[in-house]
């Protein structure tokens, strides 16, 4: 590309110098007593949004000093406003929290140690927790994991978990040889443990 081509000869460095004609086409200044050009804008005031006065850059200076566009206005409609003008003027609405209604778990508590979120209930909410328990009807599932435990609905905790290591020892593969039949056995108790577990039975 050659130093005289069109683009390079477009571009040209250094400032832009201005012309007593150029100057002299523009607004003059609006201030009092001053003859210099007043191409600098500054807004009328609160009541006459748009319109603008001109000035040199030295008197829009000074009048921006004192300029405040709260004149006027009392103390609650410049709150409201200062309100207002954090979000643009626009209605805003909170965004709903729906409070957990459980008792948080204190942070020593590991989580999803359901021996310790069991320790830290007290007799009478294990009694009203069992009660509920027999009032509502069983589901399907519930019912055939008690059923393949060989218990009953109104079983403890305790009698759950003990049932479940019995049948965990006495189907476990390395006691019966690999037997396939003890193999389903051992799935189908350690299913219903879970399905017991999961519901609060035990």
């Amino acid at each position: 590309m050659k130093p005289d081509s069109k683009i390079f000869v477009s571009l040209k460095s250094g400032k832009k110098k201005t012309t007593p004609e150029v100057q002299a086409t523009g607004p003059k200044c609006q201030w009092d007593g001053c003859d210099k050009p007043g191409p600098h804008r500054a807004p009328v005031g609160r009541e006459a949004e748009g319109l603008y006065l001109f000035f040199c850059l030295e008197h829009v200076k000074e009048y921006n000093k004192g300029y405040n566009f709260t004149t006027g206005l009392s103390s609650d409609d410049i709150a409201r406003y200062q309100r207002e003008a954090i979000t643009g003027g626009r209605p805003t609405w909170g965004s709903g929290v729906n409070q957990s209604t459980e008792i948080p778990i204190p942070s020593t508590a590991r989580s999803g140690s359901a021996k310790t979120l069991n320790a830290r209930k007290t007799a009478a909410q294990r009694q009203a927790q069992k009660a509920d328990f027999e009032k509502r009807k069983l589901k399907v599932l519930e019912a055939k994991a008690f059923e393949t435990l060989g218990l009953t609905q109104d079983a403890t905790p305790e009698e759950i978990r003990t049932r479940y290591k019995e049948r965990l020892k006495t189907y476990h593969p390395d006691v019966n040889q690999g037997d396939r039949a003890s193999e389903d056995q051992l799935r189908a108790s350690i299913e219903a443990h879970k399905i017991l577990k999961l519901n609060g039975f035990c």
